[in-house]
């Protein structure tokens, strides 16, 4: 049951800078992986689209819907024959 713990403990133990830097010792792992994720979120495309093209789609369609809903759009419609 504990041969687990012992191991993750064993693995965390090699990371160095204990002493100096504590637990923040992590910091720098973390902050690799968030660039790498952000670096695929601007990058890699699934299908025709990223993450930022559905981003920015998205919050260009919930200002129109705003403005439309404050009055600042008016869609004139063709009168009736």
């Amino acid at each position: 049951m504990f041969k687990r713990s012992d191991k993750v403990r064993y693995l965390l133990s090699l990371v160095p800078g204990k002493q100096r830097l504590g637990t923040y010792r992590f910091l720098p792992i973390f902050f690799c992986i968030g660039g790498a994720m952000e670096w695929i979120m601007i990058n890699v495309r699934i299908g025709k689209e990223t993450f930022y093209d559905v981003y920015r789609r998205k919050q260009s369609v919930r200002e129109y819907e705003k403005k439309k809903a404050d009055g600042l759009i008016v869609h004139n419609e063709p009168a009736a024959k």
